[in-house]
């Protein structure tokens, strides 16, 4: 007898149906288990002889045991191939045959005394099962909130090997499991209010928000600039049901959602240390996971000292800041993750600046400014719309007892100027766009035109600046936005006007 059970393989955030196949043979006593598995997979064996014994069943004993794992030109990784191995060597053992092995798919990992333990993947596990019509899943009971999210589909945790058996036998023991309702997310993080002076900042991080454009903000160091940085998700909109789901399936995948918060409701913030490697940015590795940027998708990616980052590390965020995906390609195979991020950056304005009283020099030489701004491209400066410079802020802002505005009054115009794009990008048949910083050339022409006092005043700037045609289209975008924070339908020449105000590092020649 040959016993079948569905699982599943994750490739990268795909997820590929997987047969495990189990036969006895006379021959010499052993478990064999084939089809490409790797070092985790092949290492099972003897987890799952101790987790079948440990839970009351026999293991076959003076057999030889074969695990095919099909299809059998795909590399198959991680632990949670333990339970439907484990239940497949039992159905053969004591002779059960079900069409449940057929209609559910299992996936989970066992320790040595038989309870099931929580893996990654599971939201993945969970879609792949509702979108080719299988029953179910039996999965760890910790995973369970996790996979709820997905409806259409029976969700059946379990704590123990033993559990699942009886369950197979007697399927009239166990009821789906029903989701809890999961709270509204708060936000524990910085608050504008808390925030004093920095007026200039706060109003483009605003735009930014409204808009999803990408920030460069320059100045000395205690100016503020992490702190506006980290208060920046306090001001996003909250996370549409179809953007939980793609951020949770990424979490998932890498195995970083939190089994107490269900999904990853929370706009991701995600800050790496300036020593990070290309492939802990792009994401990658022997088997492909995502890397910050994926991790920061529908969220914040926040790079302090920007310029103290690897050039090439930094180098790879210029596709994805255009495509809003990133692909990493293997010898065999290839792997695209989402990678729709808003890039926030902060950087001193030379290595060793420390501003003055005024702040209005930081003691720095022009040879000085291009040696350490050469470190950041012009392409990939091209990709940030937004660029300021952040003054030291006085003295007399710090002591003040005035409340600066809270982020929830600043949220609800960044709310307001959302709604408003949404309408605008609702009809578009090709692209689903829900921000002006997602806008391609073709859609700016059809939604930025400007009157003839503003469009002439653009192109004296773009011609004395010497600015590409990238920054002319990013301008358009944050005029754009400018104007949809003021809910005026045209660009006026006012909206071109502050546009300008946050092209710094254009405008003043500090890069190379």
């Amino acid at each position: 007898m040959i016993s079948r059970v569905k699982s599943m393989i994750l490739q990268g955030l795909e997820a590929l149906p997987t047969d495990i196949e189990v036969g006895f043979s006379r021959g010499i006593p052993g478990t064999a288990i084939v089809g490409l598995p790797d070092n985790a997979v092949k290492e099972s064996k003897e987890r799952i002889r101790f987790a079948i014994k440990n839970s009351g069943f026999e293991y076959p004993l003076g057999m030889k045991v074969v695990v095919n794992l099909a299809p059998a030109d795909v590399k198959k990784e991680g632990a949670a191939f333990d339970l439907p191995i484990a239940a497949g060597i039992i159905a053969n053992q004591y002779d059960i045959s079900t069409r449940l092995f057929d209609e559910y798919l299992l996936y989970g990992e066992l320790n040595l005394n038989g309870q099931l333990k929580p893996v990654k993947g599971i939201l993945n596990l969970a879609l792949f099962a509702r979108d080719n019509k299988y029953r179910g899943i039996l999965i760890p009971a910790e995973n369970a909130n996790e996979a709820a999210f997905v409806k259409g589909v029976e969700i059946l945790p379990f704590r123990t090997l033993k559990e699942v058996i009886e369950w197979i036998q007697n399927p009239s023991v166990k009821e789906p499991y029903t989701q809890i309702p999961q709270p509204p997310p708060v936000y524990s993080g910085t608050d504008f209010s808390e925030i004093k002076g920095q007026y200039l900042a706060k109003r483009v991080v605003e735009i930014a928000a409204a808009g999803f454009h990408n920030v460069l903000m320059i100045g000395p160091p205690g100016s503020g600039k992490s702190m506006i940085s980290r208060a920046l998700p306090s001001i996003l909109p909250d996370m549409s049901e179809e953007e939980t789901l793609q951020t949770s399936l990424i979490y998932s995948a890498a195995g970083l959602l939190n089994r107490t918060d269900y999904l990853k409701v929370e706009r991701p913030f995600r800050s790496p240390h300036h020593t990070i490697s290309d492939v802990g940015i792009s994401g990658g590795g022997k088997y492909p996971v995502p890397g910050e940027i994926s991790l920061a998708h529908n969220g914040v990616l926040f790079l302090d000292e920007l310029p103290h980052f690897k050039k090439t590390a930094l180098e790879v965020l210029r596709q994805p800041l255009e495509d809003g995906e990133i692909t990493i390609s293997r010898s065999l195979t290839s792997f695209t993750f989402p990678a729709r991020f808003m890039l926030v950056a902060a950087m001193n304005p030379c290595e060793d600046s420390l501003g003055v009283k005024n702040g209005d020099s930081y003691g720095c030489t022009d040879y000085q400014k291009r040696r350490y701004y050469s470190k950041i491209s012009r392409p990939l400066l091209d990709r940030i719309d937004l660029q300021i410079e952040v003054k030291k802020v006085e003295i007399n802002e710090i002591t003040s007892r005035k409340s600066a505005e809270s982020s929830a009054n600043i949220k609800r115009r960044v709310v307001t100027a959302r709604e408003i794009q949404l309408k605008r990008f609702g009809n578009l048949k090709k692209r689903i766009i829900f921000a002006n910083g997602q806008m391609s050339n073709k859609e700016i022409k059809m939604f930025c035109p400007l009157d003839a006092t503003a469009d002439t005043l653009l192109k004296t700037a773009i011609e004395k600046f010497d600015l590409s045609a990238r920054s002319y289209f990013r301008l358009l975008k944050i005029s754009r936005t400018i104007a949809d924070l003021e809910k005026s339908p045209d660009i006026n020449i006012r909206h071109i006007q502050e546009a300008l105000q946050y092209r710094t590092m254009d405008l003043f020649h500090y890069s190379p």
